[in-house]
């Protein structure tokens, strides 16, 4: 079955070959991190300080079958009710709980059972751990290809949240349409995944260890910019690439000379963004007001803001600080009332892709 028309509403439709495959992976041969056979599906930067400090907090069951390629978790989610697409034993789940507070809400969907009844065990120790009256989570055993089937209601989410899952479903663009499906306006998508540097051939992407390690379903990033543009993403950025070194022969003789990275990647739901960037003489300054950065903030891989520096920014950048929940650290001067043309200062100067080692 191709990846392009497997997904269907129901979850008899969702039993494909490639699912079959990806619950026996992670359901029943990974029992931990030591079961992988590459560092693709724990490639990732060191995550930053203020998620360092809530990993100790985390039960060690839930870190130790933790398989993940970056850290995606955006700042500012305090409050925000946040979703964990493949969320196995609840990592990230855990993590955005105190990220978001008592106030907030953090959901998770995983369809592997013995993931999702890891997640779930630990629901009331990681309550007690935090500190909260009462849970702020809640687990749903399902397809993230079908959010509707397990209540997921338009418009309801302010982030969703990915690691290294997407590489997995048979059918990507259904994922994409969903996720925009449940995002409120201004909401951000932000997820890390294993990408590559040309199509997978089908029998190489149905191997049970190639995709159950990542390499298999990675996307090619032409078709994934062309599958976002389909679904209502007209601009995606990457906040950080880097470059997947296989150190297994065996893999590395059956895929060639494909490269993989892993990518994370930050889109919005907003409907003014467009498919180039356009210069309508805008600026952005950044106050200093996301905690953990107060000297700059990276929007992406190419636009660091520098606390009190003016900043020219296409239209779109422009919207993305101004009409999500940054625009209390940002301020944009101008409007789109003048159009000068296409803007020249949003290409190049990104991540250089080298290698990285798993940490």
């Amino acid at each position: 079955m191709s990846e392009k028309n497997c997904c269907g509403s129901d979850d008899k439709n969702m039993e494909s070959p490639i699912i079959e495959i990806v619950k026996d992976y992670y359901g029943k041969k990974l029992q931990s991190k030591d079961d992988l056979k590459t560092s693709s599906c724990c490639c990732g930067e060191s995550p930053p300080a203020e998620i360092k400090d809530i990993l100790p907090l985390i039960a060690d069951e839930i870190l130790d079958r933790f398989y993940g390629c970056g850290s995606p978790l955006p700042p500012l989610l305090e409050g925000m009710t946040v979703l964990d697409l493949g969320c196995g034993t609840g990592r990230d789940v855990y993590i955005a709980s105190k990220l978001v507070g008592s106030s907030g809400k953090v959901i998770g969907v995983d369809m592997t059972t013995e993931q999702i009844e890891t997640a779930k065990k630990y629901q009331e120790e990681q309550r007690k751990r935090f500190g909260y009256d009462r849970s702020n989570v809640e687990f749903f055993q399902g397809y993230i290809e079908d959010l509707r089937s397990i209540g997921i209601e338009d418009d309801s989410i302010d982030v969703v949240i990915s690691n290294c899952v997407i590489n997995l479903s048979p059918a990507k663009e259904q994922v994409f349409k969903e996720i925009y499906r449940v995002l409120r306006p201004g909401g951000e998508l932000f997820f890390s995944d294993v990408f590559a540097d040309r199509r997978i051939p089908e029998h190489l992407a149905a191997d049970p260890v190639l995709r159950g390690e990542c390499l298999g379903g990675a996307l090619y990033t032409e078709d994934f910019r062309r599958m976002m543009a389909r679904c209502g993403w007209a601009d995606i950025r990457y906040t950080s690439i880097c470059g997947i070194d296989l150190d297994n022969e065996d893999i590395k003789d059956k895929l060639g000379s494909t490269g993989f990275s892993s990518r994370t990647v930050r889109a919005f739901k907003l409907d003014d963004l467009e498919d180039i960037c356009e210069d309508y003489g805008q600026a952005a300054y950044y106050n200093g007001g996301i905690p953990g950065h107060p000297h700059y903030f990276d929007l992406d891989d190419h636009h660091r803001f520098f606390t009190g520096k003016p900043m020219l920014v296409c239209g779109n950048t422009a919207s993305m600080v101004s009409k999500t929940r940054y625009k209390r650290a940002f301020r944009v001067v101008g409007d789109r009332s003048v159009h000068y043309g296409a803007f020249d200062g949003c290409g190049g100067g990104g991540s250089d892709g080298k290698p990285c080692s798993c940490s």
